[in-house]
């Protein structure tokens, strides 16, 4: 069974938000790899390439691990709503 997709084709709805924060944050995407791994999460610089490139599903505990990173709620990672309600 294939894994679901977005409408447009993209395997993860928070590659422009992730991209947005990313850039707002003024962080490499190699800095955010280093930040996630502090928190003890194990994603690398190629992980972070591959989501916002649309390349790749992110799971539940990714989307955790970012929320928290950028202080930032699901939603607003998700669907680029609610930027400050912290989740």
């Amino acid at each position: 069974m294939p894994k679901p997709r977005t409408k447009t084709g993209e395997k993860n709805l928070i590659s422009r938000q992730l991209v947005e924060l990313r850039k707002q944050h003024h962080y490499s995407q190699r800095y955010v790899s280093y930040l996630l791994q502090l928190a003890g999460y194990d994603m690398d610089k190629n992980v972070i390439t591959r989501i916002e490139t649309n390349q790749r599903y992110v799971t539940d505990l990714e989307l955790q691990a970012l929320s928290q990173i950028f202080h930032v709620s699901y939603d607003y990672l998700i669907d680029g709503k609610n930027k400050d309600d912290h989740t």
